[in-house]
């Protein structure tokens, strides 16, 4: 074993994290990440243990609603990695296909995995916990439609930057929906969080839709407020992430970058 040859190889993979936001934020984001939600799950409970009438049911019925999210997210990523893994974006994009029909297509494969994925978690909730989801009620029609189209515009937005930055913007299609999740107040009320971060969370959506689960199985009445501020800034939220992947698209197919992306 020659040690310049260990050196040389180790510089070569070092060299990758110079100009590699994405590998950078792998190494230092999830130990940060895991750091604040379990953090602010802590002091919850230090806060309010003697209140909250199930764990079980604010848990499961959270982790189940956020797989949602993720899911929906990923069925617009994956669908267009695999295009790039096949080496078929070039065919695509060079036959009549418009970027409004890729994305319509896209979004219908994340309501299907969404519907698979939702099916099986809430099956194994019930037979290994026995936890219904359907606990939360009618509200459970609105809260997913709404984490659904939250999920689009995350992964809308995550698109346009692979199809933007290449390969090394890839590890997005996994983490990018957890950037949002310490604001998404997933296991945790807004309340939580310090007040400069529940401004940050007031404009994400998931943290409403989160908010209204937890106000319906805690009994505190009628989340319409919280589904109202859902529903508005999803709609925010799409027309700028559909508006800036058309533009990403136009931007990519002048520079012939969707060519190297494809090959």
């Amino acid at each position: 074993m020659k040690l310049h040859r260990i050196f040389a190889l180790i510089a070569r993979h070092l060299y990758l994290y110079r100009r590699s936001l994405p590998r950078i934020m792998e190494i230092f984001y999830w130990p940060f990440l895991d750091l604040v939600i379990w953090g602010f799950i802590t002091l919850y409970l230090a806060r309010h243990q003697s209140e909250l009438p199930g764990f079980v049911t604010f848990f499961l019925g959270a982790l189940i609603l956020w797989d949602m999210l993720f899911r929906s997210h990923q069925g617009i990523t994956i669908s267009f990695l695999e295009e790039i893994w096949a080496r078929n974006l070039m065919n695509l994009f060079a036959s009549p296909l418009k970027p409004g029909e890729f994305l319509a297509a896209t979004m219908a494969m994340s309501v299907f995995k969404v519907a698979c994925v939702s099916v099986v978690m809430a099956v194994c909730a019930l037979l290994f916990y026995s936890y219904n989801v359907f606990t939360i009620g009618l509200w459970l029609i609105p809260f997913v439609l709404n984490l659904v189209l939250t999920g689009w515009g995350i992964g809308v937005l995550t698109t346009s930057l692979i199809m933007r930055f290449g390969q090394e913007a890839e590890v997005l299609a996994w983490s990018m929906v957890f950037l949002f999740q310490p604001i998404s107040c997933v296991f945790y009320p807004m309340e939580v969080l310090p007040g400069w971060l529940q401004m940050v969370a007031w404009v994400n959506p998931a943290a409403h839709i989160f908010e209204g689960m937890r106000a319906v199985l805690g009994g505190e009445g009628s989340p319409s407020m919280s589904l109202a501020w859902a529903v508005g800034l999803n709609g925010m939220m799409l027309a700028a992430v559909v508006g800036w992947f058309y533009r990403t698209f136009a931007y990519c197919r002048d520079q012939g970058l969707l060519v190297r992306i494809g090959e």
